[in-house]
């Protein structure tokens, strides 16, 4: 079977791209290779190209066509646009990345099934992915286009410190320092390994039974915020100092960072599996997150050039912290 990635060196794509090369998968990688962190896999073909780039795209794509292709990288629906335009009639099914944060926020009820409703007044960036499924599904509608959307919720791996904060969150639980939790940290949350996300998603390709489906792909892991804090800090040696701040503070001083919490990780949020179950048999999340937070902190300590705190980001969860301390004289900071 013949595969496209476009992207394919990020954080859960590069893993997916792992995957199906040892599934026997014969994958081709349209990339910047401008990547860091992750490079492709060995036995993927690469192709230097810019998606953005809609020439050099051509021309790398020239007489081409895949059985599945695969943007990991679209986030707006003028991408989506120009990947319809791409790759019409060159492919037996596109998958679309979009996201969970795409569901009803907050939702009416749980576990969130595929029929819950796609709705989030609080996050351009969830908006952003809806109206891309809506173009994708006039697209199926009108055009026959072979869409597969599958919806990703806060995976990780061990590069990426799933807390808000990222590593200056991990950094500051190190040095003692006061860390930010979203509202007061009871809400349940779904963290999943890119790893098992991998094994949920590439059955889907090439899969006809998946051809106009939507379908999320999370762990059975529900954890508190309170308690996803600690097992980092268990992992870290330390004692956390936790700080419940309202989500509304946070994003008060900063409203870029403040809607990543409001339209999505204030909120509990725990899935239904059965759909990615019924088209993948045999999927499951074998990394529970007690275990991922060791990877994490693994990675992180094996290179001090990996311990990075962004300015920014420290600034920001000072004046928050200083915010909230105004506001609750008796809160200790």
């Amino acid at each position: 079977m013949k595969v496209l990635f476009i992207g394919g060196t990020g954080v859960i794509s590069s893993e997916a791209a792992a995957l199906a090369i040892r599934e026997g998968i014969d994958l081709t990688l349209l990339t910047r290779g401008r990547s860091a962190t992750r490079r492709a896999p060995e036995g993927a073909r690469v192709l230097r190209a810019d998606i953005r780039d809609s020439e050099s795209v051509a021309r790398a794509l020239a007489g081409q066509s895949f059985d599945a292709a695969v943007d990991w990288i679209a986030y707006e629906p003028q991408h989506v646009q120009a990947d319809i335009d791409l790759l019409g009639g060159r492919v037996g099914q596109y998958v679309f990345i979009s996201s969970a944060s795409a569901y009803q926020t907050p939702p009416d009820r749980l576990p969130v099934t595929e029929s819950t409703p796609l709705a989030n007044p609080f996050w351009e960036y969830a908006r952003q992915k809806i109206e891309c499924e809506r173009l994708l599904e006039r697209a199926r509608r009108d055009e026959n286009f072979p869409v597969t959307i599958v919806r990703p919720s806060h995976t990780y791996d061990a590069t990426k410190v799933p807390l808000p904060g990222g590593g200056t969150a991990l950094e500051r639980m190190k040095q003692g320092k006061p860390v930010l939790v979203p509202g007061d940290g009871t809400s349940l949350w779904t963290l999943t390994h890119a790893r098992d996300f991998a094994r949920g998603f590439v059955p889907l390709l090439g899969n006809a039974h998946a051809v106009g489906e939507a379908v999320h792909i999370t762990s059975d892991e529900w954890l508190t915020w309170n308690r996803i804090f600690g097992i980092l800090a268990e992992a870290l040696g330390v004692e956390p100092r936790l700080v419940h701040v309202p989500s509304e503070l946070v994003h008060a001083c900063d409203p870029q960072f403040g809607a990543g919490l409001l339209g999505d990780k204030s909120h509990s949020r725990i899935f239904d599996n059965g759909r990615i179950r019924q088209l993948a048999p045999g999927f499951r999340c074998d990394t529970p997150f007690a275990a991922g937070a060791r990877e994490i902190v693994a990675w992180h300590e094996a290179d001090a050039a990996r311990r990075t705190v962004d300015p920014a980001m420290e600034q920001l969860i000072e004046r928050v912290l200083a915010a909230y301390a105004k506001a609750w004289p008796g809160a200790s900071c």
